[in-house]
């Protein structure tokens, strides 16, 4: 077994790499992840729904990306990147913000970790929808109908992300975030 770290492929933004007999990818150019669980001031849970290559399909997904992947980014806070990310994919913006959680998103796979951060009272004062032809498409849902609206969008074939499923839960049980 090799226990070198060895780089098999360095792309744009990936490396692939072989440590200790695994195999897994790491990002270049981005200092974390962040997800953001956000309510807005009518009690509507924030998500968008975005066609992933890797999986051939659109999923629908927490607002989420990167932290200093961009030039004059690089001493950006996660807080920072989870507030612009938000902007950005959804128009919405404010409230007060948590931190929730942090942790791997696939451990077997990247090195990559998430912040997760809940932002309570956002109200959108932009049109979203991403930069650089990201084609997001904006959903809000009445957090008291999240779940079902969930379950039904899986029965129906949609992919889901399961950190939808985790921020509906988290905001429901904590509704003075």
């Amino acid at each position: 077994m090799t226990t070198a770290r060895v780089v098999l492929f360095q792309g744009r933004w990936l490396t692939l790499v072989r440590h200790h007999g695994w195999e897994f990818v790491e990002r270049r150019r981005a200092t974390g992840v962040v997800a953001i669980a956000a309510r807005t001031v009518d009690d509507a849970l924030v998500l968008v729904r975005q066609h992933r290559p890797a999986l051939g399909a659109p999923v629908v997904e927490l607002p989420a990306g990167l932290v200093g992947d961009e030039p004059g980014q690089e001493d950006e806070s996660s807080r920072e990147a989870a507030q612009r990310e938000l902007h950005e994919e959804t128009g919405f913006r404010g409230g007060v913000w948590h931190r929730i959680h942090e942790g791997p998103v696939s451990s077997g796979h990247t090195t990559e970790v998430v912040t997760l951060w809940a932002a309570d009272g956002v109200r959108r004062d932009g049109p979203g929808g991403g930069v650089d032809g990201e084609d997001i498409e904006v959903l809000t849902i009445p957090l008291a109908t999240a779940i079902p609206w969930i379950t039904a969008r899986q029965r129906a074939g949609e992919f889901v992300d399961p950190k939808v499923l985790l921020a509906a839960l988290w905001l429901t049980a904590h509704s003075d975030a």
